[in-house]
């Protein structure tokens, strides 16, 4: 009989998490510019700057099998958002309701807002 041999475990290199700047905040209006929903427009439910993705209310919606739980919740098939790679959306410039590019402008007072690269309308942060 062979003896027991302890292997050490290895560890998993993980890549370190590194926070993408979003110009994009929950509550603003986007529109999709690449995949199933191109064209579609949205409101931002969820901003996940970790993963540099952002949750768009009625976009690539998925559907998850759910199983029931001692608690008393029932399973069954559940449909929610998912995350979508916020490279895919565009802000809508409120004034003339086109997708647009976004900047950055700091005020004499020393706060800074987003600008529409279009028209150059500050757009308001809905917070």
């Amino acid at each position: 009989m062979k003896p027991l041999v302890f292997r050490k475990k290895r560890r998993v290199r993980q890549r370190p998490v590194t926070r993408v700047r979003l110009a994009i905040t929950k509550g603003d209006t986007v529109r999709v510019v690449r995949g199933d929903d191109k064209g579609k427009e949205g409101v931002v439910l969820r901003v996940l700057p970790k993963l540099g993705k952002v949750v768009v209310e009625g976009m690539r919606v998925v559907k998850r099998h759910k199983k029931a739980t001692q608690s008393g919740d029932e399973g069954g098939i559940i449909q929610f958002a998912a995350p979508i790679h916020a490279s895919n959306v565009m802000l809508i410039d409120p004034k003339s309701g086109e997708p647009t590019r976004v900047r950055s402008k700091r005020n004499p007072d020393g706060t800074v807002e987003r600008v529409s690269a279009k028209s150059g309308r500050p757009i308001p942060r809905k917070r």
